[in-house]
């Protein structure tokens, strides 16, 4: 009898904890550029928000971390963000004030330009060109 293998299709979610909703959605949807998909509240005071790329596929949740580990901030989130024009974006967000890298990183064939960002509660991003 054949078996069914099955796998991951996408990458759904990538979750940052964050001690303010409400200022990470300014961050996020005010200063980065990415649009609130969603905005729901659950098991009490806590929201679960979404913020995604238009037309993209995968969302960044920033949402309060659970109870049982309640540390926000200061995270290397291991999210890379992708933009076409590198020098455009890296030029809007610091004119936002955004605290990002003063550079943009040019290492050569094959590694793209890049540079850092981090949020309002100290947690990095990466944006590759």
């Amino acid at each position: 009898m054949p078996t069914t293998k099955t796998g991951v299709e996408k990458v759904a979610t990538c979750i940052i904890p964050v001690a303010d909703v409400d200022a990470a959605i300014d961050f996020y949807v005010d200063k980065l550029g990415l649009e609130k998909r969603m905005d729901v509240p659950f098991g009490g005071n806590y929201r679960w928000v979404e913020v995604g790329p238009e037309g993209g596929e995968t969302t960044i949740a920033v949402c309060p971390p659970p109870e049982s580990a309640p540390e926000t901030g200061n995270r290397q989130t291991g999210i890379s963000l992708y933009t076409a024009d590198i020098e455009g974006y890296h030029a809007q967000l610091k004119e936002a004030g955004v605290d990002v890298d003063d550079e943009i990183s040019r290492m050569g064939e094959p590694v793209p330009p890049m540079f850092w960002l981090r949020d309002h509660e100290g947690n990095t991003l990466l944006v590759v060109g």
